[in-house]
């Protein structure tokens, strides 16, 4: 009786131990664990992003869900350069966000990083750091815009009756205030009716009759002309011209193409061009009136005009090995409304090569000229310019001390021939002239995204500089010398907010092939070249030009003030 008991209870605790043992699987038979690393799967901003606004916060999205307590100020972090920028890091799902204590600043590159000790919930930290660059923006626009460039030039002789007055300003316009309230003429104190447009950066003046001879107008434009963010000028901006004894019968010729007409070898990304013998009209300069062709097929392109020179920018880049056609018709008119006698016709052919660097910059008339002044031009004998001369508006006496055997070219000035027996008086070409050197100085100018900012912080002596657009807040010296190298149709522009100051004996060297006359130096201040000492390339200087004994530039002075020479070489490009 007692058997079937003690069976019972040993099945029992038989069953129990089974149980037992199962009790605990993770203990006794545990899984793989998470072994994987996170990674970054997106960041805002991209990495290279530009234009970030000043008030962007930073965030990075992982690959999966983060431990919290590992995104801190610790492992998520952003600086400028070497300079750790101050904000709160937080942390929502896969997203971790920095953001600033304070706005970031303008057009400066910030890096923001992710140390490995970001982990995700099992303990997994990145495999390496991870960083990644952007740039925010330029400054919001406070700054009063300015007029840069006016045709006619102020104190301009000679000008035609049925002229049109334009005003380029150093920036885009709003076309909404650029009326007759806020851009006027008068002669004395009598109002001039006129016709006013805009278009960009130029605000065009047409009078409804034409204008009388030898009269001397006023053109003023008031502070209520605005650029795009609402910027009035800071004061009224006015420029007076006087008219010529006759009338402007002549037609307009094209002097000068780029590419020139027959050319080969030429790269693929460059814009075509070309200069008339004046000042045209802009409303007669579009892609009706300057069209480009390969065989029968139109290339399309942008077509503008600014002072002598139109300029067509192709909608893609060139076909290697091909020729091309370009024609500009007998709508194209001068701003006495005449059109070009017959069209004009020119072809090129392309090669396999690019060129570096940004696009040339367009002197026009003035392209032909070694050294031009609005202000006089001294020299201390011997100089050996090659090059035109010429100087306005002011007159010929303005240039003293330069005789006709130390110029190969011809001397322009707006008067009689004065101090210089051969000078050439044309007060109505050096119109044309100076108001394109203006021109050529607001293109340089105004030159956006730079290749390279505050280089050697001006001293940028011993270095050796590829084709690109350079810019300086501050001034420029050179004490020993420098190198520019790259190709032949490569370019270097060179922005200098103050003075350029080149040392007794230091040298611009060019290698590789680079060639002057795609070098342009704009300089707001002054422009010093020492005593023996040799530049390359074109000097587009707001204020004086100074050349010290012995001094050499291959290239070209251009100066909205005036030009000293001392015993000097100029060789115009």
């Amino acid at each position: 009786m007692n058997c079937p008991k003690f069976l019972l209870l040993s099945l029992l605790l038989a069953v129990a131990a089974v149980g037992c043992q199962g009790a605990d699987p993770v203990v006794n038979n545990p899984p793989p664990g998470d072994t994987t690393r996170p990674s970054v799967s997106a960041t805002v901003p991209a990495s290279a992003a530009v234009l970030v606004a000043f008030n962007a916060n930073i965030t990075a999205t992982f690959s999966e869900g983060m431990d919290p307590a590992g995104i801190s100020a610790a492992t998520f972090t952003l600086k400028d350069g070497s300079t750790v920028v101050a904000g709160s890091v937080s942390f929502v799902g896969t997203v971790a966000t920095f953001a600033p204590t304070s706005a970031l600043a303008a057009s400066t590159t910030y890096t923001a990083a992710i140390s490995m000790g970001a982990h995700d919930l099992a303990g997994n930290g990145l495999a390496a750091p991870y960083t990644w660059s952007f740039t925010t923006g330029m400054a919001p626009d406070v700054t009063p815009p300015t007029v840069s460039a006016t045709v006619p030039g102020d104190a301009a002789t000679g000008v035609a009756f049925n002229a049109s007055i334009s005003a380029t300003f150093g920036e885009a316009m709003a076309p909404s205030s650029i009326t007759t309230d806020t851009f006027m003429l008068s002669q004395g104190a009598t109002p001039v009716p006129v016709t006013v447009t805009a278009a960009g950066s130029v605000a065009t003046m047409a009078p409804t009759s034409a204008l009388s001879p030898s009269t001397t107008y006023t053109a003023t434009i008031s502070s209520g002309a605005t650029d795009l963010a609402g910027n009035g000028l800071a004061a009224p901006f006015t420029w007076s011209f006087t008219t010529g004894m006759a009338a402007d019968l002549t037609p307009p010729t094209v002097v000068s193409t780029n590419p020139a007409d027959g050319a080969t070898s030429v790269v693929l990304n460059r814009h075509v061009t070309a200069t008339f013998s004046e000042g045209v009209d802009q409303a007669s300069i579009s892609t009706a009136t300057f069209t480009l062709k390969q065989g029968p097929t139109p290339i399309p392109g942008a077509v503008t005009s600014m002072g002598s020179v139109a300029t067509l920018v192709p909608a893609t880049a060139f076909a290697a090995g091909t020729t091309y056609t370009a024609t500009i018709s007998t709508g194209a008119r001068d701003l006495a409304g005449h059109g070009l006698v017959a069209p004009f016709i020119w072809s090129f052919t392309t090669s396999s090569a690019t060129a570096a660097g940004p696009a040339p910059v367009a002197l026009g008339t003035a392209s032909t000229f070694a050294i031009l002044s609005k202000t006089g031009i001294t020299n201390v004998p011997t100089s050996a310019v090659t090059g035109d001369v010429g100087t306005s508006p002011i007159t010929g006496a303005a240039i003293a001390g330069l005789t006709c055997a130390e110029v190969v070219g011809n001397v322009y000035v707006v008067d009689a021939a004065g101090p210089v027996p051969c000078a050439v008086p044309d007060a109505s070409f050096l119109t044309t002239v100076v108001g394109d050197m203006e021109i050529a100085y607001a293109d340089a100018a105004g030159r956006v995204s730079p290749d390279f900012t505050e280089l050697g912080a001006g001293n940028i002596d011993g270095m050796t500089l590829v084709p690109g657009l350079y810019t300086w807040s501050s001034g420029v010296s050179i004490p020993v010398g420098v190198t520019l190298a790259g190709g032949a149709n490569d370019v270097w522009i060179f922005q200098v907010a103050q003075d350029l100051v080149v040392a007794n004996d230091a040298r611009v060297t060019l290698s590789g092939g680079a060639q002057a006359g795609n070098v342009f130096w704009q300089v707001a201040g002054q422009a010093t070249i020492g005593t023996t000492a040799t530049v390359e390339g074109t000097i587009l200087s707001k204020t004086l030009i100074s050349m010290n004994t012995g001094a050499v530039l291959n290239g070209r002075a251009l100066a909205q003030t005036a030009v000293t020479l001392q015993a000097n070489t100029l060789t115009r490009p």
